[in-house]
């Protein structure tokens, strides 16, 4: 097997990510520059989480003082090394150089390749300057301290800003997601969070239609200044070709029927912004519909499901079935009376305790950051687990127990960021409506959070030789981040000590401090004890209830 599951890892993540890519991109419509540069940013950071777990076994494996078979997912020496060199610095390229270029690439309203180029390297001329800035001190630094490596200190200020950010968002998923799993057994808590939900994405989608008028009314005005002999013609029908198909039709007849005093003519400049502006809001205006269609969905089912529970029948009944629903899935596996058992049985008592074991991996994870730093005795669980596995020679619990620790770990950083979403600027939609900008911004944000994590991972189970300062074992991943020993205030003061704010920031979520300072600033959160949410509630029951309505007399008609 040596380097076969490697090479194995490597073609299965690649498709893992090109998969979700074609789930929440659009793989026809968004430019093809964006596309490649998210696919490898999500490729760079799944491998690095897939791959850390065979580094740990065969580093563990080298070092066996016994001849002992070796690991199944053994991978010859040299390998890992040049491996991990050129994912590494791959990721590192992208967040911090190329994809805030193709940030702004993606968002110009610019006509032509070379404008939208030059508007990319104006707006991140402040960002490059200051990486310009930062690059000369840290030569200055290492011409006054001979013995430290520039390429340490550059890896060492990437983490650094990555554990920062690190465990603030872990402290709210450590806590969130266990929690989430938990409430969602009750359909009557899923239900209140729905109508919670819709009351506010009614409010969002008639912000997102109303401004889409208002950007299609400016558009229309040009459509009918700008004629077909005019220069800028060219840049009006791009901006046309943008915006959806019932305004297109509706500015054709307007044109044509159009007799009136010839508007002022815009600018090139002003088409630019236009079409920047209109590209934008089409996208949001999308969103909101699709994020609106879900949300019924989910209500209907929910309702559904309520009235399941109460019924005497054990046959599961949807009021409005999808197109899914017509499957060979649902046809001859997920029939309705198997829905009905998972549904009305099964679920919430596997919700429960999914949530329990989650709640048991949290407190491991909470208990392991703040007493990593302690090697005798070894506190961390991590650490405990790996090395009663290392003392029988298991190197598959070894990889299990690092694959699903880091993915847990992964989950609740990345979903807490998805979940606050910004106040509503970067989010993931599925069914391939996510814009350019946010998919560009999730690829940072992985590249920058998953070599820092994975990173403290490994000074949890003390395979990070500048941490635990033990250099029994390390892996390859460690030795290409470099030796933190050569700046002990960050290895000993910072890496250690900071984690343990992970701590409160669990006690912050629990009693959902965060949510309430939201509420207050006019950022409503779902809190049950809220009289906000109260009110919020009642309005997506009477919204859904109007919904219903509507669909009665669709089917009707």
């Amino acid at each position: 097997m040596s380097g076969a599951a490697l090479a194995v890892v490597v073609v299965v993540v690649f498709f893992l990510a090109l998969y979700l890519l074609h789930r929440y991109g659009d793989l026809r419509r968004q430019q093809r520059m964006v596309l490649l540069g998210t696919l490898m940013s999500w490729y760079l950071c799944f491998l690095i989480v897939f791959i850390l777990p065979f580094d740990v076994s065969t580093s563990i494996f080298v070092l066996t003082d016994i001849v002992c078979e070796e690991p199944w997912s053994y991978i010859p020496d040299g390998v890992l090394p040049v491996f991990w060199k050129v994912v590494y610095w791959s990721s590192q390229f992208l967040t911090w150089l190329l994809l805030p270029f193709m940030q702004s690439y993606a968002r110009s309203g610019s006509f032509s390749r070379v404008g939208k180029i030059q508007t990319a390297l104006f707006e991140n001329a402040i960002y490059y300057g200051t990486y310009l800035l930062i690059f000369i001190s840290l030569l200055i630094y290492v011409a006054a301290h001979p013995q430290t490596e520039l390429q340490t200190i550059g890896i060492t200020a990437a983490n650094t800003w990555g554990l920062f950010l690190l465990v603030l968002l872990l402290g709210y998923g450590l806590v969130e997601i266990p929690r989430a799993y938990w409430l969602s057994s009750s359909h009557s808590y899923l239900l209140a969070k729905i109508y919670f939900k819709v009351a506010k994405m009614a409010a969002e989608k008639a912000a997102a239609e109303e401004n889409l008028a208002d950007v299609m009314e400016e558009v229309g005005a040009v459509h009918e200044s700008v004629r077909c002999n005019h220069s800028l013609r060219k840049c009006v029908e791009t901006i046309l070709t943008k915006c959806p198909t019932e305004y297109r039709e509706n500015m054709a007849r307007n044109a044509e029927s159009f007799s009136g005093e010839q508007n002022v003519l815009p600018t090139k400049r002003g088409l630019v912004n236009l079409h920047k502006k209109v590209i934008s809001t089409v996208q949001r205006h999308g969103q909101a519909q699709v994020q609106w269609s879900l949300l019924l969905d989910q209500a209907f089912h929910l309702e559904d499901v309520v009235k399941s529970q109460s019924g005497s029948v054990r046959h599961f009944v949807h009021s409005f079935p999808s197109a899914h629903h017509r499957g060979w899935i649902h046809r001859f596996i997920y029939t309705p009376t198997v829905e009905w058992y998972w549904e009305c049985v099964i679920r919430q008592s596997f919700y429960k305790l999914l949530a329990v074991l989650l709640c048991l991996l949290s407190a491991a994870v909470v208990w392991s950051e703040c007493t990593f730093f302690s090697t005798h005795p070894v506190l961390s669980l991590f650490a405990v687990f790996i090395q009663m596995a290392e003392k029988q020679y298991n190197y598959i619990f070894i990889e299990m127990v690092c694959f699903v620790s880091i993915l847990f770990m992964c989950v609740c950083v990345y979903s807490t960021v998805f979940r606050i979403r910004f106040f509503n600027y970067y989010y993931l939609v599925p069914h391939h409506q996510t814009d350019a900008y946010s998919l560009q911004f999730s690829g940072m944000l992985f590249c920058r959070l998953t070599p820092p994590l994975c990173l403290n991972f490994l000074g949890l189970i003390h395979m990070d030789f500048a941490i635990s300062h033990q250099d029994r074992i390390h892996t390859s991943y460690t030795s290409i981040m470099g030796s933190m020993r050569l700046l002990s205030f960050i290895s000993d003061g910072f890496y250690i000590y900071y984690p343990m704010l992970v701590l409160l920031l669990c006690f912050a979520t629990f009693y959902n401090l965060g949510s309430r300072c939201l509420n207050l600033l006019g950022f409503h959160q779902y809190i049950s004890d809220d009289d906000v949410t109260s009110d919020l509630v009642d309005e997506g029951r009477e919204l859904i209830r109007r919904g219903i309505f509507n669909a009665i007399l669709c089917a009707i008609c």
